[in-house]
């Protein structure tokens, strides 16, 4: 299982929105710059189930199954290249048989089925975004906000 670690920043039933500081293996990750909505920095927000009652402000570890992860992965990164190499390969070996030039055939097939592939992408990703195996959750709470000591309420009752 894949972990990082976050505080919540915002609650509704049972879905929190973790902010989560980049890590070192986002570093190897090719989706880098392009996972991050708040513009490239050193955290991103990340949508969780949760499972054990977490609250915002809280300290959490989440979750992310490795299968799941790779079941993705190999939808986003080798799928479409694979739909390339085969829409090339058909329209080289098809193209003679319906009077097609196949140095014109290979390339157009493979592109259209590279851009179809996308389409799959899409309609697959919408059904699996219901389905909480693919989705991260929130495995373990290590602190409550709480439990936390706000430097600037210490100051306040140390003045006073």
């Amino acid at each position: 299982m894949q972990k990082e670690e976050g505080i919540i920043r915002k609650t509704e039933k049972d879905v929190a929105w973790i902010t989560t500081v980049k890590t070192a293996a986002c570093k190897s990750c090719g989706s880098r710059g392009s996972c991050n909505a708040m513009g490239g920095g050193k955290e991103m927000d990340v949508e969780a189930i949760n499972t054990l009652g977490a609250e915002t402000g809280d300290r959490v570890v989440i979750g992310f199954k490795t299968g799941s992860l790779l079941k993705l992965s190999f939808m986003l990164y080798i799928f479409p290249i694979l739909c390339l190499i085969a829409g090339g390969v058909i329209g080289e070996n098809y193209a003679p048989q319906y009077g097609f030039n196949p140095q014109v055939m290979s390339p157009l097939l493979g592109f259209l089925l590279f851009g179809i592939s996308f389409f799959v992408i899409r309609f697959i990703s919408n059904k699996l975004a219901n389905n909480d195996a693919y989705r991260p959750k929130i495995v373990k709470i290590k602190a409550r906000s709480k439990d936390f000591i706000q430097p600037e309420m210490k100051s306040q009752n140390d003045v006073g």
